[in-house]
């Protein structure tokens, strides 16, 4: 009787893996089709799924994930400086303040968040911008040449302060929600400033930003402490102001001259080539992963194309830009993730050998293997973060595919790669089937009862 309850027991526990890794294997070849292939979510047509895998070839890439100025081309801007009458008289050296100009413009790229971009001297007095998009916004045009000039006006219109005695720029919101800027100034400023507020008490002062006033306010106490708050202006002109001040004030006009498309600077074909040959890599990781550890490889194989699917996906959800360095990002972490399954696999081959049972190896080497793959994986998301903080440009791109694929990672390893693993040991019950240079002897001892 007991028999019988322990057979129906495991028939029971193996016909519920079988259910739950077809459950499984039904929701990713579902996801693969619709990676590949999108769809509409509506019998009418309102509302289209983008695929988000790409494929080989050179139109495989999908339209759902935007990429880089060198992988995909984009359209570039070309700016002629327009010195004033002081600076051609005291013979300003134009190579310096062409250099200070393309500093700020980074700076304010960056800014706004283009992951990949190219600035240079273009003649003797201009500058050509380089940009991913494909018709540049007329407002990042504008927010490239603006000045940024910041005037403090007193009653009579002088000026008595500017951007120099400026330490800091905030966009914030006040105690009602509603968007202001916070400007902190220098401890010369505030006393300037709290000085000739006193004297002005009854009148008004102008802050203006490139000659065109941002408030007016009427003086009605002395303001010393060096906080300086505007509002009435909107969240985009809060975060526009606070930018275009923080990243600094150019050294002269900029006349816009012409602006005109881009081809990638990789070439035509070169994205096709870089899909293909990861392609190609991705497969030839899959064959050594089936043949070297066998079931568990295949397991693996299924675990790393979950990973790549959901993080292509979370790519195209969040909106990221793909830049080369942010590939690069991409294949390190689908790297870790084949790691931290080898980790495990072999941490399972050692309990085997050591006579234990499929099931309890297993259970067994999982635990011993999460330590180490936790750690790698926690290390590689402190260098993300530090990266994706200190960095700029590129290197945040890399960082944040990186750390997207590290902290997807996690969930891979712990998650589906476990729930495959433990699903199949109560389907398949050889060692020497289960993973590779294990023999069915070895299992024996464990077959009246768990090795300790």
């Amino acid at each position: 009787m007991k028999v019988n309850k322990k057979r129906r027991a495991r028939l029971s526990k193996r016909a519920g893996a079988i259910i739950a890794l077809s459950v499984v294997m039904a929701i990713t070849i579902g996801l693969l089709y619709l990676g590949f292939n999108g769809t509409w979510l509506d019998s009418r047509g309102l509302y289209k799924l983008l695929p988000w895998l790409p494929s080989p070839g050179s139109n495989g890439w999908p339209d759902s994930i935007a990429l880089g100025l060198t992988l995909q081309g984009g359209s570039y801007a070309e700016y002629g400086a327009v010195m004033e009458d002081e600076q051609q008289e005291e013979g300003a050296d134009t190579s310096l303040l062409l250099e200070k100009a393309i500093d700020v413009i980074t700076r304010r790229l960056a800014g706004i968040g283009y992951p990949e971009f190219n600035i240079m001297k273009w003649g003797a007095y201009g500058i050509r911008v380089e940009l991913p998009d494909t018709a540049v916004p007329a407002e990042t045009l504008d927010l490239i040449r603006t000045m940024a000039r910041l005037e403090f006006l007193d009653p009579e219109g002088n000026v008595f302060m500017d951007e120099q005695h400026l330490e800091a720029a905030i966009a914030m919101r006040d105690g009602s929600g509603r968007p202001m800027i916070t400007f902190v100034l220098t401890n010369e400023g505030a006393e300037i400033f709290g000085d000739v507020t006193a004297q002005s008490i009854g009148q008004s002062i102008t802050i203006s930003l490139d000659g065109i006033p941002l408030m007016s306010p009427s003086v009605g106490e002395a303001i010393y402490g060096g906080n300086v708050s505007i509002s009435g202006v909107s969240e985009e002109q809060a975060l526009d102001i606070a930018l275009l001040l923080q990243s600094g004030t150019l050294p002269f006009e900029l006349e816009l001259t012409q602006t005109d498309t881009l081809s990638a600077s990789l070439g035509m074909n070169a994205l096709g080539t870089i899909v293909t040959a990861l392609f190609v890599g991705f497969a030839l990781v899959l064959l050594l992963m089936a043949v070297r550890y066998r079931i568990c490889g295949l397991l693996a194989d299924w675990s790393l194309i979950i990973f790549i699917l959901l993080l292509f996906m979370l790519i195209a959800a969040a909106g990221i830009q793909l830049t080369l360095p942010g590939i690069a990002g991409l294949i390190l972490s689908i790297i870790l993730a084949a790691d931290s399954n080898v980790v495990f696999f072999e941490r399972i081959q050692k309990e085997l050998h050591a006579g234990r049972s499929v099931a309890h190896a297993t259970a067994i080497g999982l635990k011993n293997a999460t330590g180490v793959v936790f750690g790698a994986y926690i290390a590689t998301v402190i260098v993300a973060v530090v990266l994706l903080f200190a960095g700029t440009g590129s290197v945040q791109n890399f960082a944040l595919t990186l750390l997207l694929g590290a902290l997807l990672g996690i969930v891979s390893a712990f998650v589906v790669s476990r729930f495959l693993l433990l699903h199949t040991t109560h389907i398949v019950q050889k060692p020497s089937l289960f993973i590779a240079n294990i023999q069915n002897s070895a299992a024996v001892p464990a077959a009246n009862g768990e090795a300790k």
